[in-house]
């Protein structure tokens, strides 16, 4: 039994970790986006993958996530923690906070969704597509750390790599969701057709487009450099009270998908 942390390269410190090495994975699909790294952190087995590989190498359309999750469930990963970053929707969603995402609103139109294409078909209910058991664990520990977080938010996942047009984001306002984001989706449903639990750790970098400024690549990174020793924290002190071992519903979540 494992726990998996998918993000960009700063996400984890592999100093953190014990009895660490990296693993090349080769999946039914392909390779995934990078080596995969493995070591121990309070007595727990952790699984790290950066999404879009060394030097950002993948674009959101192009990251392997089939591979990803693929070689993750193979690894003996239970509970994956994702981290995200996010653009707001909304104007109490500030750069610097934290989102637990709770639902999604998909927009993406170039990627495969599913290990279940051909032969055995299953359509697994992603309803509540994120896990909430692993979602509380994640809530309570930033309440402790008295950070500025949301409970939860909808995301639109965009296909990307541009950012919205203004007419875009001011019709995601309309819809009432909370944030956009380019990589959640299909990911996260990928995660619960694998049976895998899944929480998200979104973080807020820029205002969409539906404010006045335009958001660029600066400011993204910008307050990415500034939250990351946050999220570092948070997840090294989560860690520890997530219990890899505890079955969940997700951890089910085929057992009447199949046709």
């Amino acid at each position: 039994m494992a726990i998996g942390i998918i993000g960009g390269t700063g996400v984890y410190d592999a100093k953190l970790l014990s009895e660490v090495k990296q693993l090349k994975i080769s999946t039914p699909y392909g390779m995934t986006s990078d080596l995969l790294t493995v070591g121990k952190l309070a007595g727990k087995e952790i699984v790290v993958i950066p999404r879009h590989g060394a030097n950002h190498f993948f674009s959101p359309s192009k990251v392997p996530f089939k591979a990803n999750i693929w070689a993750m469930k193979e690894l003996g990963v239970t509970k994956i923690i994702s981290v995200n970053a996010v653009g707001s929707l909304k104007e109490e969603l500030k750069p610097g906070h934290f989102v637990f995402t709770s639902q999604f609103i998909d927009r993406t139109t170039k990627r495969d969704q599913t290990f279940n294409e051909t032969g055995k078909i299953g359509h697994v209910s992603v309803a509540d597509p994120f896990c909430n058991n692993l979602r509380e664990v994640l809530i309570k520990k930033a309440k402790e750390l008295d950070y500025d977080f949301h409970y939860q938010g909808t995301c639109i996942v965009i296909e990307g790599p541009r950012f919205s047009t203004r007419a875009e984001s001011v019709l995601f306002k309309s819809w009432g969701a909370d944030t956009v984001n380019m990589t959640l989706v299909p990911e996260v449903v990928l995660a619960r057709e694998a049976e895998i639990c899944y929480a998200n750790i979104a973080m807020v970098t820029d205002y969409d487009a539906w404010k006045d400024h335009a958001v660029t690549n600066t400011d993204v990174l910008s307050v990415m450099k500034g939250n990351i020793e946050k999220v570092r924290k948070l997840l090294m002190e989560v860690i520890p009270l997530v219990d890899d071992k505890k079955a969940c519903a997700c951890n089910h979540a085929m057992k009447d998908a199949w046709m």
